[in-house]
């Protein structure tokens, strides 16, 4: 990245169910916007969950520093706000940190993401924060036959790993004893798993921050970004170090650019229904995905509210966040039917919101973290769809690139790497839609039972042959 870069400033969005329930339990009011020159040790572009690990962090490393967060809409608006609140680190993906860094490299990556779930709980606990934290682990089922492939891989990685308790496979009963649906057929468990409110949670960590002496901006969307300074509609600021922690607006910058793509989510919300939950069994807070590629997604609220979202929406171009990502209503529709036929008898249930967000998929699936020499400007990227629990570690990373210090969270095999380069548009907007079109057509065929046309077939294997970052799985 050399020389100046222009931002485009972030769309506003509908505001999620959950930010709305966060600020009436809190009263929380939004920071001031930018007024003015600033000049700070670093400064971090985005109020997301990866911003503000990334503050807190740089304060407990060097509590004398200055450090600066810019959001360019409210806390709690972007994907932070957005997302189901599923919080986990990656032994759910033994599987495909094995391709991506080999048989060390995951388990350095999934043995660090087993600290995600007790800092969050020490966080909340220390500061006295009720963030709907539940530890009932994580729970992927197979709901066709043709997602039995997926449960499987996960047992077999465990297993060939040598960690076979961090991946429990469970028969059928075993599952619909944790949440009794017909489609269920089995399943496996990850009890590196838990769920939170992460409206609240990030409401609570701007206030962490806000008293650890971090200055933050709310309505200060960065429209110009060059090596060691911001400039906003208001004012600029100076800094000896640069963090960009912008999730899916990353995709059109530099850094990220050729490596990542964005599509988006999609969830609906249900109205309060603890007695239905009681009669299918579903009280432990699993937080449950299935087996598909554009998965769906699944989890109680401590109002007894059932959350279901689908990884099946609209394709990015160019690494925009358009409105169509932001209110993506054919993925709140997919959302809603997944919620009738995976849970039968939540059918009656009325469906009180629906939202959707933006997605930063990697080429490989794998977030990945670095510095862009000579700029004072370090980046992590690439979530992709499961970024609540691993922005905690994002954080760790990028606190110690800003400070140029090394240690055991810049030695991850994170850090540092370039997931291979993606087709260039419109080829990759193209022939993402395509594939795209064709495994959902696949996946409705696998749950009505059956055979998916040779066409949709053939599409639809194109990602898994050539490894490309398509779906949610």
């Amino acid at each position: 990245m050399e020389g100046a870069v222009g931002l485009a400033p972030p769309l506003a969005a509908p505001v999620p169910w959950w930010l709305e329930e966060a600020r009436a339990a809190r009263g929380d009011e939004p920071a001031p916007p930018l007024a003015g020159k600033l000049e700070v040790d670093v400064a971090i572009v985005g109020g997301g969950f990866t911003g503000l690990w990334t503050a807190l962090a740089v304060k407990e490393r060097r509590p004398a520093a200055t450090v600066a967060v810019l959001e360019g809409l409210e806390v709690g608006l972007g994907p932070s706000g957005r997302n189901g609140g599923f919080l986990h680190g990656w032994w759910s993906s033994l599987p495909a940190l094995r391709v991506v860094l080999g048989d060390a490299g995951a388990l350095a990556v999934a043995r660090a993401s087993s600290a995600i779930v007790p800092a969050v709980r020490e966080f909340c606990s220390s500061r006295g924060e009720d963030v709907w934290l539940r530890e009932g682990g994580l729970l992927k089922v197979a709901a066709s036959a043709a997602e039995a492939a997926a449960v499987d891989a996960s047992v077999a990685a465990a297993r060939e790993l040598g960690v076979p308790d961090e991946a429990v496979p469970l028969g059928e009963d075993e599952v619909r004893a944790r949440c009794d649906s017909p489609r269920f057929r089995r399943g496996v468990l990850f009890r590196d798993g838990a769920t939170v409110q992460p409206a609240r949670l990030a409401l609570a960590l701007e206030r962490a921050a806000i008293d650890a002496g971090v200055i933050v901006h709310e309505r200060t969307p960065v429209t110009r970004l060059e090596p060691h300074r911001l400039s906003t509609p208001t004012g600029e600021v100076r800094a000896r170090a640069i963090v960009l922690a912008l999730n899916a607006w990353t995709t059109p910058l530099p850094p990220a650019a050729p490596r990542q793509t964005n599509f988006g989510s999609a969830v609906v919300l249900t109205e309060p229904v603890p007695e239905l939950l009681a009669e299918i069994g579903w009280t432990g807070g699993e937080a449950i995905v299935d087996g598909r590629m554009f998965l769906h997604y699944f989890r109680t609220t401590a109002d007894g509210r059932v959350l279901m979202g689908s990884g099946s929406g609209s394709l990015a171009y160019g690494g925009r966040v358009d409105r169509r990502l932001l209110d993506d209503r054919g993925a709140q529709a997919r959302a809603a039917e997944g919620l009738r036929t995976l849970l039968p008898r939540l059918a009656d249930v009325a469906i009180e919101r629906s939202w959707s967000g933006p997605i930063d998929v990697s080429a490989d699936r794998l977030p990945f973290f670095g510095s862009v020499p000579g700029s004072g400007i370090h980046y992590g990227a690439g979530y992709s769809g499961n970024g609540v629990g691993p922005s905690w570690i994002g954080g760790r990373i990028l606190s110690a690139l800003a400070l140029g210090e090394e240690d055991e969270w810049t030695a991850l095999p994170l850090v540092g790497r370039r997931p291979r380069r993606l087709p260039p548009e419109p080829l990759r907007y193209v022939g993402g839609a395509a594939i795209r079109a064709a495994s959902l057509s696949v996946e409705r065929a696998h749950a009505a039972g059956r055979r998916p046309s040779p066409a949709a077939r053939a599409i639809a294997a194109v990602p898994r042959l050539l490894r490309l970052p398509l779906g949610t799985r």
